[in-house]
């Protein structure tokens, strides 16, 4: 018997399929380990998924996450919040270096495309106080 899964007669045949969550999940933790990205998602999207997570107690990593994904190739599209003083250049161009490497890594797939929307900018310190003058209403 042949090692690396062949036999007498050569590899074995077969047919792999990624799902589009599976690179939607891949692409949205690859964004967020991205140094100067404070989140995902945009403007209401955003805020309905910051309410989710305090009810569930978890995050969504495909929030602000769009993919389409073919045979051999994927292209995504990322909704993103950058930190204020960040080059959001330079944010934006290690999003698209991280994003492909670690899909192409873990799929196999080429990378056509990383498109980037920048929603926001985050000033520290902004929610916070926010959360201090408006306390919840639902306990």
């Amino acid at each position: 018997m042949a090692e690396n899964g062949g036999d007498r007669n050569g590899p074995v045949k077969g047919r792999t399929t990624i799902a589009d969550s599976v690179v939607a999940t891949i692409a949205g933790i690859a964004a967020r380990e991205t140094s100067g990205v404070y989140a995902m998602g945009g403007g209401m999207k955003r805020a309905l998924g910051a309410v989710r997570d305090r009810v569930s107690s978890s995050s969504d990593p495909t929030r602000g996450v769009k993919v389409e994904v073919g045979e051999k190739q994927a292209a995504v599209d990322l909704d993103i919040v950058v930190e204020y003083g960040e080059s959001i250049s330079d944010v934006a161009r290690q999003i698209r270096s991280n994003v492909a490497q670690a899909i192409g890594q873990m799929t196999g797939l080429e990378v056509v495309e990383v498109n980037i929307a920048v929603d926001d900018v985050h000033i520290e310190g902004e929610e916070d106080e926010d959360e201090e003058q408006s306390p919840s209403r639902v306990q």
